[in-house]
């Protein structure tokens, strides 16, 4: 079991696999949820402090605020990585809310929200993230910054949700073709851990793990003109792996070049003294880079675009 082999790359690309692709629930409740019709944001937006349950398509969901609503600047929504909570993120919100409201919330499967009936698609997961987003956000504008999987998610709801998503913060975000990647990085023949390795992904993305989220590879598409800050990772973790850890590496780094797609304003940059987590290794850099987008994102809005 993958359970043995001790290196960092198995927690870590474990943890890329529960973060790659999210999802659709089960019942008569998801099931008529239009995810495409006009959202109904309530004036009680900006009431939560602290940590609350909130019902989303009949759903339970465990989300956190705060920090104050500042004119003109979009409320910050945090997105964990798979196999994380709301927790994980905790000094980062409370850094970000001195200047900013900020939001975050438990996937359906993590952390204190309730579990799935059934396996996740990205179109469910889009559906509760604006659920989320109505309660906590209102018909304020948001940035949305994500790590891991949470980055997978943000960056593949923004381009339908454009007219609420004014910046996105990628923070060693899944790749959006991270099957392929493995598949080619690690082939079928592989044996010993490289091969425990593969199955064991490749399994987490078909839907094996504890948010039943089945991971699609897919396509970049245009978010629009918004600012896009890509962080990746600095220090080579997935090298670890002997003989196809470089491919790996060399696989990851170009699945970050290719979010820059998502706008004619992105910009990658390296946290150099940081593994996977980013805002744990150098929460200083994962804030400025929010702030940064934030800030740009308020300066647009004030401009008219």
């Amino acid at each position: 079991m993958l359970g043995k082999i001790k290196t960092p790359v198995v927690a870590v690309l474990c943890c890329v696999g529960l973060g790659a692709g999210v999802a659709g629930c089960d019942g008569d409740a998801m099931d008529n949820w239009d995810p495409f019709a006009p959202s109904s944001p309530t004036s009680e937006a900006a009431a939560i402090s602290g940590t609350e349950k909130i019902t989303v398509a009949g759903r339970s969901v465990n989300v956190s605020c705060s920090g104050e609503p500042a004119k003109d600047r979009p409320v910050v929504v945090l997105l964990h990585g798979g196999g994380d909570g709301l927790d994980k993120m905790a000094a980062l919100q409370k850094a970000l809310s001195a200047k900013n409201r900020v939001c975050s919330y438990d996937r359906l499967g993590a952390g204190a929200s309730d579990q799935p009936d059934g396996p996740q698609d990205f179109a469910g997961t889009g559906r509760i993230l604006t659920g989320v987003l109505d309660r906590v956000a209102g018909d304020h504008p948001v940035v949305l910054a994500g790590h891991s999987l949470g980055g997978l998610i943000a960056a593949r709801y923004a381009p339908d949700h454009q007219d609420r998503v004014k910046g996105l913060v990628l923070m060693d975000a899944t790749p959006p073709t991270m099957t392929n990647d493995i598949e080619k990085a690690i082939p079928e023949t592989a044996e010993g851990p490289a091969g425990e390795l593969r199955a064991q992904n490749l399994a987490i993305f078909q839907g094996r793990n504890p948010e039943k989220l089945v991971v699609a590879d897919g396509e970049v598409r245009s978010a629009g003109d918004i600012p896009v800050e890509v962080v990746r990772h600095g220090k080579p973790y997935l090298e670890a792996l002997p003989e196809y850890g470089p491919r790996l590496e060399r696989a990851w780094a170009a699945g970050q070049r290719k979010w820059l797609a998502l706008s004619s304003r992105g910009r990658l940059s390296t946290a150099a003294d940081s593994g996977h987590y980013i805002y744990v290794d150098q929460p200083d850099v994962a804030a400025r880079a929010i702030d940064r987008v934030t800030a740009e994102a308020a300066r647009q809005a004030t401009q008219g675009g």
